[in-house]
């Protein structure tokens, strides 16, 4: 049986230019530390680029959109109707992560997955369209073994074509409605944490709603049963099709030495499922900021990962992660102009 693309090795963190950055880092006229986290940006990047002087010009945003079988059970507030209309939001440049990635000169694609209602040929919109919609994960499997597999290879190929064009950063964004609920059974499935500690509002239920939605991931958990050891199955039987974009993407990306920055609730549970599909992944993965969403902070803790903002965020998208990008700008920039002790002809 042919191994399975997601297996094969990341690319090789530099360690010679971490190292190198680390040393200017200790030569700039500054107390050590004393920009504290956006010290290790910079050096983080370096190792990333192989470069002792980063630079972070091309910013490469891909949002995947895809409909949920188990918005059926009353899990949005929004109707299912909006995820085909934000996709033509994107399209006009209308949505949150459109004018962010406008103000950051970053390249926006949207990938249709699959929503319930073809948005048509639009700019700035990929199909890449599985089925309209992924099954009822409450009540049977939300893929087959075929989708989730298209869904994975559509996520490698956004990653192909952010290396195409030079990208030296990712962001994974989504949208679906419903898509809180399958990240919220992908994250309990890989994580062993509860329904009840792990659902939030999402478009902004009340708690009633979240309390219905933390019963229906208890229902699909019990019928599909996810094994933490198994995340391609756990994403095929509870996930969604951006979910799983969002995982291919990010996994294809580290082994093409692409860095990522992931966004919020939905990206870092996509994210958990990468790092379990391919652990060399955790070492090419940024984290732009800590969600409003419940069940962030316990998919995060997992990880081990510290993201750079909370700003009470809960958007998706990609939002928060572009709102971050600014700040890795000025960690650069701060790591590439500042003078060293010696060139300002002070004492060290």
């Amino acid at each position: 049986m042919t191994e399975p693309w997601y297996l094969r090795p990341v690319a090789s963190i530099d360690e010679a230019a971490e190292q190198a950055a680390r040393d200017r880092q200790g030569q700039l006229t500054k107390p050590p530390g004393s920009l504290g986290r956006l010290e290790e940006v910079a050096v983080r990047l370096a190792a990333w680029q192989g470069a002792p002087k980063p630079a972070l010009d091309r910013v490469w945003i891909s949002v995947f959109a895809g409909d949920h079988g188990v918005a059926a059970e009353g899990v949005s507030a929004f109707p299912q109707a909006v995820t085909t209309e934000m996709i033509r939001n994107f399209s006009r440049g209308g949505a949150a992560v459109s004018v962010l990635a406008r103000e950051a000169g970053a390249n926006l694609e949207v990938v249709d997955l699959g929503a319930v209602e073809d948005p048509g040929s639009l700019p700035g919109v990929r199909p890449a369209r599985i089925a309209p919609g992924t099954g009822n994960l409450r009540r049977e499997p939300a893929m087959t073994a075929e989708e989730l597999a298209a869904a994975l290879a559509a996520g490698a190929e956004a990653a192909r074509r952010a290396e195409a064009e030079g990208a030296q950063l990712f962001i994974g964004g989504e949208m679906g409605i419903a898509n809180t609920t399958a990240a919220t059974a992908v994250a309990c499935g890989l994580t062993g944490d509860s329904p009840e500690a792990l659902a939030g509002p999402g478009t902004g239920l009340d708690a009633r709603g979240v309390d219905h939605k933390a019963a229906v991931v208890r229902d699909a958990l019990g019928l599909h049963a996810p094994d933490p050891a198994n995340p391609a199955e756990a994403l095929r039987r509870v996930g969604g099709f951006e979910i799983a974009g969002l995982a291919g993407a990010f996994v294809a990306a580290a082994q093409r030495g692409i860095p990522v920055l992931v966004d919020g609730f939905i990206a870092t549970t996509a994210a958990l499922a990468a790092v379990r599909l391919n652990p060399g992944v955790a070492d090419w993965l940024a984290f732009g900021h800590r969600s409003a969403e419940p069940g962030h902070a316990a998919v995060l803790a997992e990880l081990g990962a510290a993201p750079l903002l909370d700003l009470d965020m809960r958007l998706g998208e990609g939002s928060g992660a572009a709102a971050a990008v600014p700040l890795l700008r000025q960690a650069v920039t701060l790591h590439n102009r500042m003078a060293t002790f010696e060139e300002a002809g002070i004492p060290s």
